[in-house]
């Protein structure tokens, strides 16, 4: 057990005098090492303070950088995309309404530009990462999609994004519509059920559904095309789709049979 002593104690004997002449030895050595360290930590930073700094800066111009970035780059660009697309999206409105060669005649504008504005492609190739760019893919997907051309609709589609009820499941039912016109069945029948699954609403659910139940039964699976129809005749029996599922239960439970 240490013993304490007051201070300006004396070694009264040999011993307790070797005694503190070895405590004041081991303290100034810890001492030493201490100021070794700190020299050494010292010498270090010294050393290597050119390369510190450049750490430092880097992690400030990062930040100031993409602060920067979505301030002088990022919302403008979001601002003129979004003007340069409007005659695109005119296009589209329009062909909507039309029929025939001009309606094709409009989805290509909408896709390729027209009156020197921007064409979708053009705001995908121009504007990526910006809101505009993504909805741009949306729309091009359906243009190509009512032009036959199903491919390209396919890669349009695929390259949207958006956690949106409707917008999501559409474009991914839209997908599988493409997939139908390439008479690739299999590969629509996931598209239309991932589409339904989505979000549950009256309108894109009971849509899907029942292309999914008509697909179903295209490829002789009538137990899963019982189960969908089923669904929306419990779910959704206010919805459009209700109305053609007696004749497509009909059908399913026939091959049952």
């Amino acid at each position: 057990m240490a013993t304490y002593k007051k201070r300006g104690y004396k070694p009264s004997n040999k011993e307790e005098r070797e005694q503190t002449t070895e405590q004041e030895s081991t303290t100034a050595e810890v001492f030493n090492t201490l100021d070794e360290g700190a020299s050494k930590t010292e010498t270090w930073v010294a050393d290597n303070q050119k390369y510190i700094y450049i750490i430092v800066g880097v992690a400030i111009v990062a930040v100031l950088g993409y602060l920067g970035y979505n301030r002088f780059i990022h919302e403008p660009n979001q601002n003129e995309a979004a003007n340069e697309m409007s005659q695109a999206q005119n296009y589209m409105a329009s062909a909507l309404q039309a029929n025939g060669a001009q309606s094709d005649s409009l989805y290509n504008l909408a896709l390729n530009g027209g009156e020197g504005k921007y064409g979708f492609l053009d705001i995908i190739d121009n504007y990526g990462g910006t809101d505009a760019a993504n909805l741009a893919h949306y729309n091009a997907g359906f243009a190509y999609l009512r032009t036959g051309k199903y491919q390209e609709a396919i890669e349009q589609l695929e390259g949207f994004e958006s956690d949106d009820e409707i917008f999501a499941a559409l474009a991914t039912g839209g997908i599988g519509d493409a997939f139908m016109q390439l008479e690739q069945a299999e590969e629509a029948l996931g598209y239309y059920e991932e589409a339904a699954e989505m979000r549950a609403n009256s309108f894109t659910t009971p849509r899907f559904l029942l292309k999914a139940a008509i697909t179903a039964i295209k490829l002789g699976k009538a137990d899963a095309a019982e189960e969908y129809l089923l669904q929306i005749e419990d779910d959704y029996s206010d919805a459009p789709e209700a109305e053609k599922v007696p004749i497509y239960l009909g059908q399913a439970r026939a091959m049952k049979n």
